[in-house]
């Protein structure tokens, strides 16, 4: 593994902290400004940061995600592919989703510019 993605790693390892904790603002300064994001939620796809911290603050309201990382790898185009376990509760701390899925991160610079869901 590249110090590059080394240091993606170390980056993304935050975010995902930052991500369960739900601290916005650290969130938000790790993202492009002009990110393009999955609405994994309600469907669909939000693009900048005000448009993302409007759809995690309506997420959070409503759900409890919480998404751990578990394996990360470098993809052949230079985006860092996670794969991730999320659980997500509803407002009675139900669980309604327990599964493991792949996140794909672009890097413009330092910043998240881009992310994909795969299942």
């Amino acid at each position: 593994m590249g110090a590059d993605q080394i240091d993606r790693r170390h980056r993304l390892q935050g975010l995902y902290a930052a991500f369960n904790r739900r601290d916005l603002p650290s969130l938000l300064a790790a993202l492009a400004p002009d990110v393009t994001w999955p609405n994994g939620w309600e469907g669909g796809t939000v693009h900048g940061r005000r448009e993302v911290a409007d759809y995690w603050t309506r997420q959070w309201a409503e759900i409890d995600p919480t998404v751990s990382p578990v394996a990360y790898e470098a993809e052949d185009d230079g985006r860092t592919s996670v794969t991730v376990h999320q659980v997500v509760r509803d407002s009675t701390g139900a669980i309604v989703v327990d599964e493991r899925v792949r996140h794909v991160y672009r890097f413009s610079h330092d910043l998240v510019a881009d992310m994909e869901i795969r299942r």
